[in-house]
């Protein structure tokens, strides 16, 4: 099961300062639904931020998407039965690996999945340090730029 406009947002904002925010409206999500193991990639370059020159320092300074074009993720759910799902949300355990700017880390989140009129919908949300992944955030924007980045997913699988 496949989909191609799966959504990923991040947020590294601060209290009082300017959201640092954005959307990829296509990343592309892939579930096994015999053995419960999923995947995701997200281009960089896909996400959008509503100030310009943010999308531009995430690209060029930060997440160097040029060196690191692509996020991959790789694990399973725990438990997954497709058979089981209803359209009612029931709560999963996501484990595996998350990729990014050349580095890697197990990352366990919670999911809630339930069948859709199209599918099946996946939504999660886990949360990463920026410094796990070896993306510094300079001094003169370090009280502007949490290291603690906020990550959702959504996705509809068919």
């Amino acid at each position: 099961m496949i989909s191609k406009s799966g959504k990923v947002t991040f947020e590294a904002s601060v209290p009082s300062f300017e959201e640092v925010k954005a959307v990829n409206k296509n990343v592309t999500f892939v579930l096994n639904p015999a053995t419960g193991e999923i995947a995701s990639l997200a281009l960089m370059k896909g996400f959008q931020f509503k100030v310009a020159l943010m999308e531009e320092h995430f690209n060029e300074n930060y997440i160097e998407s040029d060196q690191y074009p692509k996020a991959v993720f790789k694990g399973k759910i725990d438990g997954f039965d497709l058979n089981s799902l209803t359209t009612d949300f029931k709560v999963f355990t996501i484990k595996g690996k998350l990729e990014l700017h050349g580095k890697s880390k197990d990352i366990k989140a919670t999911a809630r999945i339930r069948k859709s009129a199209n599918g099946i919908t996946i939504l999660s949300a886990f949360t990463v340090n920026a410094s796990d992944f070896s993306i510094e955030i300079p001094s003169i924007v370090k009280d502007k730029v949490s290291n603690k980045i906020n990550i959702q997913t959504d996705a509809v699988v068919n």
